[in-house]
């Protein structure tokens, strides 16, 4: 059987992922998965009752996205080096791979819903729209929405007569319900409340003890209400039905478990960095914990046969993939790596509540220590009790790394998330220097010697603090970061431009002043410090143009700076592109921070326990 290998997954920048097995429908012996080929993340076809493995896949850039449908056909997306393609199927037991569905536009993944009885829909997010189209596995696929507004397809019901697409969970039309022929059955609006669909119940006939039984359709919804997060049930019949006695303090989503009449859910909450995982008994209105190791559960899955399947990862054990059961599974085998450093939680004071930061420091040897904060992107998205080669690589080498849980990280609650009181990303830099300071004050950190580094949403942040801070911060990295506002808005996509309008107001065209007083290239000039910025030139998220607007800038004002090109999207899936970038930004880092990493490498490959 393959394993994931430590290098496998590398969806983030170091940070290793693997993705849970997909079982099949009618045999739960035969699964799909991504793992590891040669440092690429390929689709793989496992059958658990022979042992049989095969990989399915083999693209120079590697693949990531699979399914498999009640035919036992494995989808997989055909993506290029920018992101978009469509799904392509193959037998499970090998054969030509097809195109899954005809007629559809190629485009970026925005959702796909497979139905026991042959039913798919897909969602595809092209350049200036997108849509969702209806059919059979190799037949021509139906146009039944398209629009240029910020949507994703999230599910098909089982007998196919309804389709759930979600929009921005706070807009009008968080969910909208849609029949075959593409007219409008319901809209659940988030304006007032927040609202996310979670998907549709798999039972042919609706679980007793629920109202709302006409249509022989529930669909799973979470919304955001008093400060919390409550579960409830959507039907054609009664509208939405919350179940008070299911609410959660910080964000938890869930998944119904497989079967005819299903009446149970898995629930994963995120809380201050770890997880939990729950079982609801929506007819018994009972809510009961699933016993997990404390740490962080990546993802979870029920089976039909009652097992959960899950990735679980702590800070020194590489994420893998494991079984309620213990069933074997594959990223089973436990991959440990050596502890170069002890953890701590560290709550600093804050104007809308202590900030949450995971510290680690070497363990041989006394602080200070040069400290590196190492942000995290998203920025609705948190740091979490997990195992990242970046932390094990700088205290391996004597430094102190912060992970700092800012204003607008989820784990903490509706407030926290949407807490933006001085400004988009000023806010979360004000964190930033409050735990700075804390970490000094404390002994932990070394003045002098203190470095940002941050990719995506936390290498925009590393930008902004460096140039409105600049007496700070020692040295930077900002791998794939939005740069410059404004220019990012006019080339990136309808979903991010939707967030954008959200969070600032409006558009650039409308709001020009907050996009630029919350934008890096207004500060850039200002940077006293090294500064590495790491960029990929087919990134839609965070778009080369927006890079060459910031670079200007550093130019014009004579900063120092060092720049890295890939040939690559946002999110890539070659090992050896997630190496070349931490090995740049290792050396970089040491070169700013005395006592630091000098041409330090990557952490050695965990041994087998």
């Amino acid at each position: 059987m393959t394993a994931f290998s430590p290098r496998t997954v590398t969806r983030g920048y170091g940070v290793y992922r693997p993705v849970l097995p997909v079982t099949s429908p009618r045999n739960p012996d035969r699964m799909v998965y991504t793992g590891d080929a040669d440092g690429r993340c390929e689709i793989f076809a496992w059958d658990r009752s022979s042992g049989g493995v095969r990989q399915l896949t083999d693209r120079p850039h590697g693949t990531l996205l699979c399914a498999i449908d009640g035919d036992e056909a494995v989808w997989w997306f055909d993506e290029d080096r920018g992101g978009s393609g469509g799904w392509r199927t193959q037998n499970f037991d090998g054969g030509p791979d097809r195109p899954a569905l005809l007629d559809v536009p190629c485009g970026r993944p925005a959702g796909l819903a497979l139905t026991e009885r042959g039913t798919v829909a897909v969602g595809i997010r092209g350049s200036e729209a997108f849509s969702v189209h209806l059919g059979r596995r190799g037949g021509r696929g139906t146009p039944v929405l398209r629009t240029t507004d910020s949507a994703t397809l999230c599910d098909l019901a089982p007998d196919g007569g309804l389709l759930a697409v979600t929009g921005p969970a706070h807009s009008a039309r968080a969910v909208t319900l849609l029949t075959p022929d593409g007219s409008t059955a319901a809209v659940l609006s988030g304006t007032r409340e927040r609202t996310w669909a979670l998907g549709f119940a798999p039972a042919h006939t609706p679980p007793p003890g629920l109202r709302g039984t006409s249509g022989h359709t529930l669909l799973l919804v979470m919304r955001e209400r008093a400060d919390r997060y409550q579960l409830g049930v959507w039907s054609p019949g009664a509208g939405l039905e919350l179940l008070p006695w299911c609410s959660f303090d910080t964000e938890t989503t869930a998944c119904w478990y497989p079967g005819p009449g299903s009446a149970r859910v898995l629930l994963r909450q995120d809380r201050h960095g770890r997880s939990r995982l729950f079982t609801a008994d929506l007819e018994r209105g009972q809510l009961t914990p699933v016993p997990t190791p404390e740490g962080s559960i990546l993802a979870a899955s029920p089976t039909s046969g009652g097992d959960v399947h899950y990735i679980w990862t702590d800070a020194v054990t590489v994420p893998r993939a494991m079984s309620l059961s213990g069933a074997p599974l594959p990223g089973q085998s436990q991959w440990r790596v050596p502890r170069f450093g002890h953890r701590r939680d560290l709550w600093t004071p804050g104007p809308d509540g202590p900030v949450h930061t995971f510290v680690t420091t070497p363990a041989d040897r006394p602080g200070p220590y040069p400290l590196v904060l190492l942000v995290h992107g998203g920025p609705a998205d948190h740091d979490r009790d997990a195992y990242d080669p970046m932390v094990q690589t700088l205290v391996g080498s004597g430094l102190a790394v912060a992970r700092v849980n800012y204003r607008g990280s989820t784990g903490y609650g509706p407030r926290w998330r949407s807490a933006y009181s001085e400004g988009v990303g000023h806010t979360q830099v004000a964190d930033l220097v409050r735990v700075r300071a804390d970490l000094l004050e404390r002994g932990i950190g070394r003045p002098g010697a203190v470095g940002l580094c941050g990719t995506s949403w936390g290498g925009y942040l590393t930008l902004l603090a460096m140039g409105t801070r600049p007496g700070l911060w020692d040295v930077g990295v900002a791998v794939k970061p939005l740069a410059d506002c404004a220019t990012a808005f006019r080339h990136s996509t309808p979903a991010l431009q939707a967030l954008d309008t959200s969070l600032f107001g409006g558009t650039p065209d409308e709001v020009p002043g907050a996009y630029a007083h919350a934008s890096p290239s207004s500060y850039a000039a200002a940077i006293r410090s090294p500064l590495l910025v790491v960029a990929a030139r087919r990134d839609a998220k965070c778009p080369p143009e927006q890079i060459e607007a910031y670079l200007a800038v550093l130019r014009a004002g004579g900063v120092p700076h060092e720049v890295m090109w890939l040939d690559s999207g946002h999110d890539g899936y070659d090992g050896a592109d997630h190496l070349a970038v931490i090995r740049r930004s290792l050396a970089f880092l040491g070169g700013g921070l005395p006592s630091g990493p000098d041409e330090a490498e990557p952490p050695p490959p965990p041994e087998r326990r």
